[in-house]
């Protein structure tokens, strides 16, 4: 009941930074075009590519748990049998819950004192919000720490723990 819309969502927000990734090479690409031929760099190229590619990565995570797609190694997890292996990943997604939850509420505190004085990057012509890319850093923490607990709850359903 809640795995096709959980998954409906991670994969929405990974095609959301997908479009993202799509919009930042075209403001590389004109950015290296303008110093090459113009001498003129596209104003606030930096602060952009930095804040995306911080709300790109997080955006992105959940469908990579959902998946099974995370950065591992499965070198002991195929020496082993099948009650360790469900030992390691129960123990790995417990290790990303409590990651993800740090996460998030080491972000509130920031994310609101942020929103609050209007926390920028940049100076001169283009300065970015920050507050924006720390509400997706604690709203993704949260969510990624939602897709490992859905994958407890798979690997102790003796489900597979991908979706």
């Amino acid at each position: 009941m809640i795995e096709r819309p959980l998954t409906f969502v991670a994969k929405t927000l990974h095609i959301i930074s997908s479009g993202w990734v799509l919009v930042l090479a075209g403001i590389i690409f004109v950015d290296v075009v303008g110093r090459a031929l113009f001498n003129q760099p596209l104003l606030g190229t930096a602060e952009i590519v930095k804040n995306s590619v911080v709300a790109i990565t997080f955006l992105q995570i959940p469908l990579a748990i959902l998946i099974g797609a995370m950065l591992r190694t499965t070198i002991i997890l195929d020496a082993v049998g099948p009650r360790v292996r469900k030992m390691i990943e129960l123990a790995a997604c417990l290790l990303g819950v409590a990651f993800f939850v740090a996460l998030a509420v080491g972000s509130y505190e920031p994310l609101l004192e942020a929103w609050r004085i209007g926390e920028y990057e940049g100076e001169g012509a283009m300065r970015v919000a920050t507050y924006p890319v720390r509400a997706i850093v604690l709203v993704m923490a949260m969510f990624s720490a939602g897709a490992f607990l859905w994958q407890i709850s798979r690997i102790l359903s003796g489900k597979s723990h991908t979706v």
